[in-house]
């Protein structure tokens, strides 16, 4: 009976099981197409542990799962991958556990690049020529954020991944904006929430977020096109924030990866990115500051122990200060008769220049002095009439002025006088104090002989007459030996002889 024939219409119709369906399909697919090649484009490309490759060929209209046995794989020359064009030959075969037809690849040829590869290169040439893609435009990451903006779907495991990884290394706030990462919405939705980020006022009621994480799991080159778009790729160049992506697995790539500012293989190797580790950081700073207190350590007593041998290499201190305290002594020893001498030397001078000075040399001086002064005072006086006439038609500060200076000129005569006065009694007390009068007042006398000065025996001996001068007063004599001095006879009432004073 064949099973594709309308059945009978009653109640003995014959009853197929769900396995039996599956088999007579299989049987018929794969009696049609025993071998066959199909030219496609491959996507979803898919390699397990096991070693088989799981694809899918499609073109503009229709998809078709394939499948190669990990030996079939081993035996390709060319490896398939997303978005090449080949031609795979193989047979058609079902997969009863899914309900669905596949084809099991011998092996494939290349075809020539596929429609979305040869389009997602010509825009990424457009794009680098513009330089979105530039090194120098990359800005660098944040060591330590404050906020961090994600930009990827809330329900999945993509949000929770980065969220438990962040919360494992180093916890920091982090703002969600939720987006479509698959689908025509995709593209306008995360270039609108980079630029929204952007928007963000520094201190404004939502913090504007220091980096930003652009996060989707893995997918076929369909489900990650929208991170292709060049909306999407705009503004990720012109974001201000650092922007991080982190779409797909390892081996996908989107334009957006170029115009990051870093690419992450896995959303979770972005929280890595973004943030270090606390406990990290906490050790190596533990372990600097070990290293600074022993450095320290280390240098103080460093530093000490120099202190003490530079100590030892100075000696002590009584004999560095010895040598000077002996020089001192001795100096102080000699100092007194030295100022002894210079103060004998000083006075034996001086008495030498006083002894000079005689009265009629002061007088002399002073009356020169006087009529110097006279001469002066009679210039002054014209020239103080002239300069009070002059003053009259000054004003009254230039006229204050010259009054203060016509009473200076005019006290100056009187100042100059008196200090002449007053050098001339000290000349002529120092005069009296050195002269000779004081000696007299002690007991001296001073003989002189024919009005000069007798030094001698001889000199007055032979003078005619003496004067002596005592203190108070003078006394005249005649010197024995002389005519005048001879002795009288003695008459009636004359006087016993007195003899000389010599």
């Amino acid at each position: 009976m064949d099973i594709f024939e309308e059945p009978e219409t009653g109640g003995n119709a014959h009853e197929f099981t769900v396995s039996e369906i599956s088999g007579a399909v299989k049987r018929v697919i794969e009696g049609e197409f025993g071998q066959v090649r199909v030219r496609g484009e491959i996507s979803r490309v898919s390699r397990p542990a096991s070693g088989h490759l799981y694809f899918d060929l499609k073109d503009d209209r229709a998809l078709i799962a394939a499948v190669s046995w990990k030996g079939q794989v081993a035996k390709m020359s060319v490896r398939p991958e997303e978005g090449m064009e080949v031609v795979a030959t193989g047979r058609l075969t079902t997969f009863p556990g899914q309900s669905k037809y596949q084809l099991i690849v011998d092996d494939i040829a290349p075809a020539g690049a596929g429609a979305l590869m040869l389009m997602l290169e010509k825009r990424k040439a457009a794009l680098a020529a513009e330089g979105l893609f530039a090194t120098e435009r990359k800005k660098p990451i944040p060591y330590l954020p404050e906020v961090i903006g994600v930009i990827t779907s809330p329900s999945g495991a993509v949000i929770r991944d980065i969220l438990h990884r962040l919360r494992d290394r180093f916890p920091r706030r982090v703002l969600i904006w939720p987006v479509a990462v698959q689908g025509e919405k995709c593209a306008p939705e995360v270039a609108a929430a980079i630029a929204g980020f952007n928007a963000l006022s520094p201190g404004g009621a939502i913090p504007r977020p220091d980096l930003l994480i652009v996060a989707r799991g893995g997918g076929s080159i369909e489900d990650l096109w929208g991170f292709n778009e060049e909306a999407v790729v705009r503004a990720a160049a012109a974001s201000a924030i650092p922007l991080i992506s982190a779409v797909g697995h390892e081996t996908d790539t989107t334009l957006i990866d170029h115009a990051a500012d870093r690419r992450a293989p896995t959303p979770t190797a972005a929280a890595e990115m973004a943030v270090p580790v606390r406990l990290d950081l906490l050790a190596w700073t533990g372990e600097q500051g070990a290293r600074l207190a022993r450095a320290i350590g280390q240098r103080s007593e460093t530093r000490r122990q120099r202190l003490a041998d530079l100590g030892r290499s100075l000696g002590r201190p009584e004999a560095l200060t010895g040598p000077a305290r002996q020089k001192y002594d001795l100096w102080s020893d000699r100092l007194g008769p030295a100022l002894s001498a210079a103060a004998t030397r000083k006075r034996a001078a001086f008495n030498a220049v006083a002894g000079r000075v005689r009265p009629g040399l002061l007088t002399r001086f002073i009356g020169i002095e006087r009529s110097r002064l006279g001469e002066r005072a009679a210039r002054l006086e014209p020239a103080i009439a002239r300069l009070r006439r002059d003053a009259a038609r000054l004003n009254d500060q230039q006229r204050k002025d010259l009054d203060a200076l016509s009473a200076r000129l005019t006290a100056a005569p009187v100042l100059r006088l008196a200090s002449l006065k007053e050098r001339l009694a000290s000349i002529d007390r120092t005069r009296l104090t050195l002269g000779y009068t004081e000696t007299l007042k002690r007991g001296f006398a001073v003989v002189r002989a024919d009005g000069a000065v007798a030094t001698s025996k001889a000199t007055a001996g032979a003078a005619s007459g003496l004067e002596i001068e005592f203190h108070d007063g003078r006394l005249s004599a005649i010197p024995a030996g002389s005519a005048v001095a001879k002795p009288r006879k003695a008459g009636p009432g004359t006087p016993p002889d007195q003899g000389t004073l010599f």
